[in-house]
């Protein structure tokens, strides 16, 4: 009885460790990040979806962001076994096949894609196929091993969601869901430049040609206040086209003279510190401005 009851636990131990390796092949920290602001977009756009099916355009944002991070794990499993920050990752630490990685990042790119073009339309599924496409091409195979610009560039595909949760409702493209895409793809610089700054040793490690790799931190933190005042003004625009309103605006405006703020420091500081609290703050930021709008809509 003893032993058939310890076998049971094994076997259970065995299947949840599988499941939390293959959970982590879908890069789930990141994934959270992409599903809130695809959800943003679906909440702020006008009309309505049933419960349902805003559930189920949701869970497909997810799925397909998570495919896309597993095959982006797949063909980076070489450099991510250099890196201090990656080498524990499923595939380098040994805990999944890359066979196997790429079949399940395949299979769940193309499920989500065709149950959201079936179930709620072909707009929001081309744009979950393009976003999840870009990543793996454009951005993980085509960039980032070649050029500084990856992130850059890249960083197209991480600021779709909100077009798609928009889509699905609307099934349409317009300014408003074009300028919440915009916001994203301006932060991301900053953002992943802050991260790059104190993780330069594990890029050059890798031959990831990274801005401070390439440029030297003095030009990678000249970029990040281009682009941080490119960003500012921009998260202003969704008040001119009214799809936000004052819980945004005050939020954009207190957190993004924080953020502001905390670039000049990079700049002054230059050290290791000042750059991990941007890139810590830089998610908060997004995450609170895409909060506003749902907020905002909550409370009418």
């Amino acid at each position: 009885m003893a032993q058939s009851s310890s076998a049971t636990q094994n076997f259970v131990g065995r299947i949840s460790d599988i499941a939390l390796n293959y959970l982590a092949l879908l890069k789930p920290r990141v994934m959270s990040l992409v599903v809130f602001t695809g959800f943003a977009g679906l909440i702020v756009a006008p009309g309505e979806l049933r419960p349902s099916l805003a559930a189920l355009a949701v869970i497909c944002i997810a799925i397909s962001a998570g495919a896309a991070g597993a095959i982006n794990m797949w063909y980076e499993r070489d450099i991510d076994a250099l890196m201090e920050r990656t080498k524990n990752r499923p595939i380098p630490a040994g805990k999944i096949s890359p066979n196997k990685a790429l079949i399940f990042g395949i299979l769940l790119n193309i499920l989500p894609v065709i149950v959201m073009g079936y179930l709620l339309n072909w707009v929001a599924a081309a744009l979950l196929a393009f976003a999840a496409g870009f990543y793996i091409f454009i951005y993980t195979i085509w960039l980032k091993r070649r050029t500084p610009h990856n992130i850059v560039i890249g960083g197209a595909a991480g600021a779709i969601p909100p077009m798609i949760g928009w889509a699905a409702v609307t099934g349409s493209i317009t300014w408003d869901s074009i300028v919440l895409f915009l916001i994203i793809f301006m932060w991301t610089p900053p953002h992943f430049w802050a991260l790059a700054l104190y993780r330069e040793g594990d890029y050059a490690k890798a031959g990831v040609p990274m801005l401070p790799v390439v440029s030297g931190a003095s030009e990678t933190r000249r970029q990040i206040l281009i682009y941080t005042v490119l960003l500012l003004p921009l998260t202003f625009v969704p008040l001119i086209l009214g799809t936000a309103g004052l819980i945004y605006g005050i939020t954009a405006g207190i957190l993004g003279a924080y953020f502001f703020w905390l670039t000049i420091k990079i700049i002054i500081s230059q050290n290791d510190k000042s750059a991990r609290r941007l890139f810590g703050f830089s998610i908060i930021y997004l995450f609170a401005l895409f909060a506003a709008l749902i907020i905002e809509q909550v409370k009418i």
